[in-house]
């Protein structure tokens, strides 16, 4: 006799087929992720690292093109900008272009990297990324320059210092220093007043000194804030087509404006390492150039962005490399310095001002590639397994990530 409960005997309804898991809802072993953990990371710089890590998307989601353009496009810009340095002296027109370049090349580099941080956090994985990323290419980077310009500028007596960042490696250093704090600008309630309040407090203090630059660091960070606090929809804002044509009266109106301001402001208020009293003014100028000077480039920061290309181009790919042409070019810019390359007469009149540009771009474009990348990741991109714990929490993670 038949149990009534169980008309076919004790066989129980076999279970259905197993689907396959709908995109964003959780299944039994796949924890939903917090909203932090939903960004790809860093151009900014999250969780890779650096000009070039800087904009790393976490595993398994397709990096953005714009972002990887806006690097490629701003690493092009510093190594201009850098070329451009031992001619401008001669040339006005140089000079003004000069100034409208350091307006806005960093702070747009800093946004991105803010803004790709906005998941970083004190978990472990990140911790070690951002010591890989980071801080042992700072170590190599300021050993190598300095080693480097005791070789090429006869020098020898320059000592090693890992307290005073020399040349490109600032960025470095700052970054870390940015990104170690990113839980507390999270945590506060006005971001982004608080980090102009400290940017507008350094300015006014002289004996902050050199030690880590920290007066470049700290008047930087506000760029970095916005990214923390920026979203997607911001940058959607400044690619709109009103603001790409906006932009070019913005970028023309800044290049006379620049020109005009040549002879008669210090260049000194944008590359931000000085408080005002060694830049020759008072103290209370110091503040309010941090606000005008935070204006001026986020105008045309947002400007640059809105003629950044939003598909794919041959230079996207490159986006990913950024951290390699920014170290590595710094080399052939202080190189042809020490060497006399750019005290020919020649280079000084607009069209050798034309191919010390064109020079640049390309040499940062090729320090960008996968083969150049292949040669210095040892460097820039270290495993460095040996020297790290292994994280208890590392397997867990990843069975949550595993489907159902």
């Amino acid at each position: 006799m038949t149990n009534s409960l169980h008309p076919n005997g004790p066989r129980r309804t076999p279970l259905p087929p197993a689907e396959r898991p709908v995109a964003g809802v959780p299944t039994a072993r796949s924890a939903p992720s917090r909203p932090s953990d939903r960004t790809s990371e860093p151009a900014g710089a999250a969780a890779t690292t650096a000009p070039a890590d800087a904009t790393a998307t976490q595993p398994g989601k397709p990096r953005d093109a714009f972002f990887d353009n806006a690097k490629y496009l701003a690493i092009v810009l510093v190594a201009m900008g850098h070329a451009w340095e031992p001619l401008k002296g001669q040339s006005r027109v140089l000079e003004a272009a000069y100034m409208v370049v350091y307006a806005f090349h960093m702070p747009a580099f800093i946004i991105i990297s803010g803004y790709f941080s906005r998941s970083f956090d004190m978990r472990a994985d990140r911790l070690k990324r951002l010591v890989t990323g980071v801080a042992v290419p700072y170590v190599v980077f300021e050993v190598a320059y300095v080693l480097f310009k005791r070789w090429a500028d006869d020098d020898p007596s320059l000592p090693v210092s890992l307290l005073d960042p020399w040349f490109l490696t600032w960025f470095l250093c700052a970054l870390f220093i940015w990104r170690l704090t990113t839980p507390l600008w999270k945590l506060v309630r006005r971001p982004l007043p608080l980090a102009l309040l400290v940017a507008m407090l350094a300015t006014t203090s002289p004996s902050i000194g050199d030690d880590l630059d920290l007066q470049r660091t700290l008047q930087f960070l506000p760029f970095f804030v916005l990214g923390l606090c920026m979203k997607p929809e911001h940058f959607q804002l400044v690619r709109r087509r009103e603001v790409r044509i906006l932009s070019v009266p913005v970028f023309a109106a800044a290049l006379v404006v620049s020109w005009w301001a040549v002879p008669r402001m210090n260049p000194g208020w944008f590359y931000h390492r000085d408080s005002a009293q060694e830049l020759g003014a008072p103290w209370w100028v110091g503040p309010v150039m941090v606000l005008a000077v935070f204006g001026c480039s986020l105008l045309l920061t947002a400007s640059f962005f809105a003629w950044v290309p939003r598909r794919r181009m041959w230079f996207t790919a490159l986006g990913a490399g950024t951290l390699y042409g920014y170290l590595l070019h710094g080399f052939l810019v202080k190189g042809g310095d020490y060497r006399g390359w750019f005290d020919h007469k020649w280079l000084h009149r607009p069209l050798g001002e034309i191919f010390v540009t064109l020079v640049a771009g390309v040499a940062v474009t090729l320090l960008c590639t996968a083969p150049v990348r292949r040669v210095f990741r040892f460097a820039m991109e270290p495993s460095m397994e040996w020297a790290f714990k292994r994280d208890a929490t590392e397997p867990a993670r990843g069975w949550a990530k595993t489907p159902a």
